[in-house]
């Protein structure tokens, strides 16, 4: 697991890289079964992606050329840090909104080491 602050592009992981040109390409709509391992997203296989369509709506906003490394706004940096902090889990829904993360529901896997409770 990467402790490092994350602050712009360049502090990403590959896999990170790849999943946040993934939201932006999406816009708006959501990720489903996105696997977490050793606060790593696992993106093989390829989660499943479902994309919003609205009919009379300006997506101009998306389709503006993105410089190869920028600073990240702050919803990539809590989901990122999010994701790192997690050994093990599953995002059940994962919803994007302007091509940022905006919500998820998250399945934790407890670890061994954690025993049962109650």
């Amino acid at each position: 697991m990467n402790d490092k602050t994350i602050k712009a592009t360049h502090d990403l992981l590959p896999s990170e890289r790849r999943f946040l040109t993934a939201m932006q390409q999406l816009g708006y709509g959501r990720f489903e079964f996105l696997r977490i391992e050793r606060g790593e997203l696992v993106l093989d296989p390829w989660p499943s992606t479902v994309c919003n369509v609205k009919f009379c709506a300006a997506n101009s906003a998306l389709l503006k050329a993105r410089r190869p490394e920028f600073e990240l706004k702050k919803q990539c940096t809590e989901f990122f840090e999010f994701v790192r902090a997690v050994q093990a889990g599953e995002i059940r829904t994962l919803e994007v909104q302007s091509g940022l993360p905006f919500s998820m529901e998250i399945e934790h896997r407890a670890s061994a080491s954690e025993g049962r409770r109650g």
